[in-house]
């Protein structure tokens, strides 16, 4: 009895002095902070192939069935690193990108829930509507100036590029022609100044009539009706005429597509914190980047187009000092196996494709990461969408470890993600 005792005190006094001591807490990495201040996203809708832009292998052949490149590739201004012969202005220009050519994704191979990984950084919920990567950096820095809305889409509305639980005012302001500004933001020509002006007085005596509210869904509603009344003048609807600009400068930033790339910098420069670029443009080629079947026998003049204005983009921003302030991207929901489908085409592929980095002040390396012979499996460094938007916020400044809430609902900004630590100096 007295030995069963004495084990007993001596395990209760072993166990209390392992509690008494202080659990010492791993030390957490330290947080990478660029210094840019804007993002111009570049969206390819219906899925990029990664052998056929940013990440070649050895050419391929359709009719005989052989996978691999639709085209031939070229070198860059990166020695090893080489790119689709078709991204001929974007080659010298690598020496100030990274195609991180090892983004994956878990996703189904299937358009809209890729196209939302891709935009949220999570997988579709049914009890969480997720706020963009868009939303979150404006959310989290605001404008760049009282003189321009956070968040410009150029494109069409989606929600998946929306700001979830973040609210109205974190989302966006969005046009489709780049001849004029956005619908909700022009007045029509029939209504005068004078006539503007009792509008917006009939809307203030509405608004002082109406009780007090605590409910933050109906602030931000209230927040994104002023912000937008902010935004109608002429001031701000000046940035959207191109022809202001040297014909020259027009001419180089290409079509319309190209034209879209020259207002996001405009857009930039007048204090947008974070521009969306739409270019899934149908008809260049019937399909946009879903180059199934057919559509894969003109992906060439996609390719080309986004060369041509990605380069233009690019030596404009550095020209008036605003690349290293601008972080560039290009995304897409998926990239494209290496096997040939049975009209000549690609399928999807989520678990190997390329995302491009540009600009934004970051230690650009031409390529990030690599995939096996055909561009098919990961080989070293593969960077998850978490990683990838994490990079990102890291460029702009924005705390990529903090949390943001649903009501009383924590939700990490990325998912966990780990900035590319070796683009930052």
């Amino acid at each position: 009895m007295k030995r069963r005792h004495f084990l007993s005190s001596t395990a209760s006094l072993a166990g209390a002095a392992a509690f008494s001591r202080p659990l010492i807490a791993a030390p957490a990495p330290p947080l990478i902070q660029g210094k840019a201040e804007h993002v111009i996203s570049i969206w390819l809708g219906g899925g990029m192939a990664q052998t056929d832009t940013f990440d070649p292998k050895r050419r391929g052949d359709p009719k005989a069935k052989k996978a691999g490149s639709y085209y031939d590739s070229i070198d860059t201004a990166v020695r090893g690193v080489r790119v689709c012969e078709h991204l001929r202005r974007l080659a010298p220009l690598m020496d100030r990108v990274t195609a991180v050519r090892t983004v994956h994704h878990d996703v189904i191979d299937e358009h809209a829930a890729a196209t939302n990984r891709m935009h949220t950084g999570r997988p579709i919920s049914g009890t969480i509507s997720y706020p963009s990567i868009g939303s979150i950096i404006t959310h989290q820095r605001g404008p760049a100036s009282d003189k321009a809305p956070p968040y410009v889409l150029i494109g069409y509305p989606n929600v998946t590029r929306g700001p979830g639980f973040l609210g109205a005012q974190s989302g966006y302001l969005y046009l489709t022609d780049t001849s004029r500004g956005p619908a909700g933001l022009s007045r029509p020509p029939d209504v005068s100044t004078a006539r503007q002006q009792r509008r917006g007085q009939f809307l203030s005596a509405l608004q002082a009539s109406a009780p007090p509210t605590s409910d933050p869904r109906l602030k931000s509603y209230d927040a994104a009706i002023e912000q937008s009344l902010r935004f109608s003048g002429p001031a701000f609807n000046r940035v959207f005429q191109l022809d202001e600009e040297p014909a020259v400068l027009r001419q180089s930033y290409g079509g319309e597509f190209g034209q879209r790339c020259l207002l996001s910098r405009r857009l930039v420069e007048q204090g947008v914190r974070f521009v969306e670029v739409s270019h899934n443009l149908n008809f260049l080629n019937g399909t946009g980047w879903d180059a199934h079947n057919q559509g894969i026998l003109k992906q060439h003049e996609l390719i080309k187009e986004l060369d041509g204005a990605v380069a233009a983009l690019i030596t404009d921003l550095e020209s008036r000092r605003l690349l290293d302030k601008t972080v560039i991207i290009i995304t897409t929901e998926f990239g494209r196996p290496p096997e040939f489908d049975g009209g000549g085409g690609r399928g999807h592929q989520g678990s190997a494709f390329s995302c491009v980095l540009a600009g934004g002040g970051l230690r650009h390396c031409g390529a990030w990461g690599e995939t096996d012979d055909l561009a098919k499996k990961i080989v070293t460094n593969p960077v998850s969408v978490p990683d990838f938007f994490a990079t990102i916020c890291a460029a702009v400044g924005v705390d990529y470890t903090a949390s943001l809430h649903d009501g009383d609902r924590p939700v990490p900004i990325t998912d966990q993600g780990s900035p590319i630590a070796s683009l930052f100096a």
